[in-house]
């Protein structure tokens, strides 16, 4: 069908404008972090909480290796009852904000996912992972990048206006990202061969 092929090609040019340099720094932050026993938070509404989760099984299981630390990496979207009393008693913009007030420590790793940049919850935990020293905000977007795009240290922007094409895109980024770390892993000559990490403002 022509909508079927209209989407493969589309998203196949969206892909070949995926910004490779950034997304090598942003494997360089988590290595940075997996060694310095740093914790990683990963955030996002909707779909894009499905690939928040994913993104943490994925991380914790998947890179594990006798003779490295294994990643503190945490899930935002995954604790129902914390995440639906902050939502019922302070608001939905508050469920991610709170839930780091409580265990962001500095030069931890806060990466929200976003297709529209703008997820309010989303930008009011950025805003309180900027609070603290050391601490690397990085953001998954899409369309124009929104606010999120401007608040964090490293932005990987899908560009598309297509919401479809921009979810399946940071699924693709998420599995690229750990299967990079993995085969890197596997291979414990290169492990310190990644690139420094971004330091917080």
């Amino acid at each position: 069908m022509e909508s079927i092929q209209n989407y493969l090609s589309t998203l196949h040019q969206t892909i070949d404008l995926l910004p490779q340099n950034l997304i090598v720094e942003v494997i360089g932050v988590l290595h940075n972090a997996r060694m310095q026993g740093s914790q990683v938070f990963i955030m996002g509404n909707g779909g894009s909480a499905s690939t928040a989760s994913h993104f943490v099984c994925d991380l914790a299981k998947n890179t594990r290796h006798d003779d490295l630390p294994h990643f503190r990496v945490i899930g935002l979207t995954d604790n129902m009852a914390i995440f639906s009393a902050y939502a019922n008693d302070e608001g939905y913009a508050s469920v991610f904000s709170q839930q780091l007030a409580n265990l962001i420590r500095p030069n931890d790793v806060v990466i929200g996912i976003s297709a529209s940049g703008n997820s309010q919850n989303v930008l009011n935990a950025i805003e309180e992972a900027r609070k603290h020293e050391g601490v690397t905000a990085i953001g998954f977007t899409g369309f124009d990048g929104g606010r999120l795009g401007q608040m964090v240290h490293v932005n990987i922007h899908v560009k598309s206006n297509i919401i479809e094409h921009v979810e399946d895109i940071h699924l693709m980024l998420e599995h690229m990202i750990v299967k990079t770390i993995k085969d890197q892993t596997y291979s414990v000559k290169s492990v310190a061969k990644y690139p420094a990490d971004v330091p917080g403002d």
